[in-house]
């Protein structure tokens, strides 16, 4: 695995972002078709049909999981793990991953694992993985960046956009089996219903906390963390959120806690080409990719206040970030 380093540039040949996003000729017209009702529609439903198809022709039981989910008692859990004092940011609630109420919907959380599993497949789709072994290599690659740069040892973890806990339960186990030392990790989210679901997969609660907060004003005490994680979340934000919640995370970690983002890399070869059917798809249900691909993660971080260390193609569509609160 080859690193970045804060000083690197950029290849001749390598572009800062795929032609179907920004202001281009190509992005543009992709812009104006999914802005057609009709064929934004039509989009929207080959979206869901792409995961819901590689998630049944793997063994993930798509269809399985939700009617569990929905004939079990998890609903009872939203009163009391709702802030009623939220206010939702504008940003939130568009339509987005092919869902009318974006992730503020039981329709959205209870599908959102099968989502999540599906999606670990599609990054190494030529190669005959099991969901398993393609989450475990996801989760994997991500972990192993982080850990180069996080303290040690680590006692708390935060794990911002955490949806149904996931990557909140993989980077816990990870570092409660590095460490003999115990260690206190809190997922947070947007989405009440989300972390209903995430509270009922943390069957042995290993996780301390499933805290209804946003990013960008989490009520978490200064300097109180020594990891904060954001992991496939910032390409789903406009960017003054990403900066908002950098800002936050700077002020809530402890001085040499680490930062650490996987997300999309606008760099990586598969998502400069993806075929026009598949980045029209992703576009119909990301409202904010524009406004990612085009963002200088990096120095996003620097302004606010991190030292940044380096970005890493951590697999062959995401790359991985850190910043260290010096």
């Amino acid at each position: 695995m080859s690193l970045t380093q804060p000083n690197a540039t950029l290849s001749p040949n390598q572009k800062l972002k795929p032609d179907w996003a920004g202001e281009d000729a190509l992005s543009r017209f992709v812009n104006l078709l999914i802005q057609t009702k009709p064929i934004y529609r039509l989009m929207k439903q080959q979206a869901r049909q792409v995961l819901i198809k590689t998630a049944e022709k793997n063994g993930i039981p798509w269809r399985k999981n939700y009617q569990e989910l929905e004939k079990s008692t998890i609903k009872t859990l939203l009163p009391a793990i709702t802030n009623p004092n939220l206010v939702y940011p504008d940003y939130y609630q568009l339509p987005f991953h092919a869902y009318e109420q974006g992730n503020l919907s039981w329709k959205a959380a209870f599908e959102a694992e099968s989502a999540t599993y599906s999606m670990g497949l599609r990054v190494w789709k030529q190669e005959k993985l099991t969901w398993q072994a393609a989450q475990d290599r996801l989760r994997n690659s991500f972990h192993q960046v982080l850990a180069q740069y996080s303290p040690d040892p680590v006692t708390n973890i935060l794990d911002i956009g955490c949806s149904v806990g996931i990557s909140t339960l993989a980077l816990h186990r990870y570092y409660s089996q590095r460490q003999s030392t115990p260690v206190n990790t809190i997922g947070l989210d947007l989405s009440p219903h989300m972390l209903a679901v995430a509270k009922t997969r943390d069957e042995h609660q290993e996780i301390a906390q499933w805290l209804h907060a946003k990013g960008e004003e989490t009520g978490l005490a200064d300097n109180s963390f020594d990891i904060v994680t954001l992991q496939f979340l910032i390409h789903e934000l406009p960017r003054q959120a990403t900066q908002a919640i950098f800002r936050e995370v700077f002020r809530i970690l402890k001085p040499n806690g680490t930062i650490a983002i996987i997300d999309n890399n606008p760099a990586s070869p598969v998502i400069q080409n993806l075929p026009p059917a598949l980045f029209v798809l992703m576009k119909s249900t990301e409202p904010w990719s524009d406004d990612y691909y085009t963002f200088d993660v990096e120095t996003a971080i620097a302004q606010a206040g991190f030292e940044y260390k380096t970005t890493v193609p951590s697999d062959p569509r995401h790359r991985t970030i850190i910043g260290v609160k010096s």
